[in-house]
């Protein structure tokens, strides 16, 4: 009998063990994430399932998960930084005047007519500045044309963001490590 009661309480501090490492995992270093729409598409798609690295700062192109509200994240892809003046110029990325690829958009802007990026100043975005503020992101979804991005919600908080985000796990047959660049 007190054999089957060690048994017992070792399954069951097992148990405990396993679901506060659960925990800490979850809370501080990764964490899943569905992808709810279509503002990320061509490169992520409606329902595919992703996994949420919290660590680390994030990056110029890295996609990012941030709080947007209270009830909502939404995920974008981090166009400026702290700092950086944005432009668009007949659908080209000016960041502090420097022109930059994106190559992740390429097989959009071969499947439409004209621009895929309005040609915008980031002081005329909700920003309303010249320059990304301290301490926050400007970001925006890869699918231009179809997302609610910095351009109408302002420059993210970088204490808003969850985390960076580049594996897709599920679907299986869509399981991929995406590239930022």
């Amino acid at each position: 009998m007190a054999k089957k009661k060690n048994e017992t309480f070792e399954w069951i501090k097992s148990l405990g063990v396993a679901l506060v490492i659960v925990f800490i995992v979850r809370a501080f270093l990764f964490t899943p994430i569905l992808v709810d729409g279509a503002s990320m598409n061509t490169t992520l798609h409606d329902q595919d399932r992703m996994i949420v690295s919290k660590i680390g700062e994030p990056e110029r192109f890295d996609i990012v998960v941030f709080h947007a509200n209270e009830k909502q994240d939404y995920i974008k892809r981090v166009i400026g930084l702290p700092g950086d003046e944005i432009e668009y110029k007949n659908d080209t990325l000016y960041v502090n005047g420097k022109a930059y690829e994106e190559p992740y958009l390429d097989e959009q802007k071969e499947k439409i007519d004209g621009d895929l990026t309005m040609s915008f100043k980031l002081e005329n975005t909700a920003v309303g500045q010249a320059t990304v503020p301290e301490g926050h992101l400007f970001v925006m979804g890869d699918n231009r044309r179809n997302s609610t991005d910095s351009r109408m919600i302002g420059a993210v908080p970088i204490e808003n963001v969850v985390g960076t985000t580049n594996v897709v796990f599920y679907p299986l047959k869509d399981m991929r490590i995406i590239e930022n660049e």
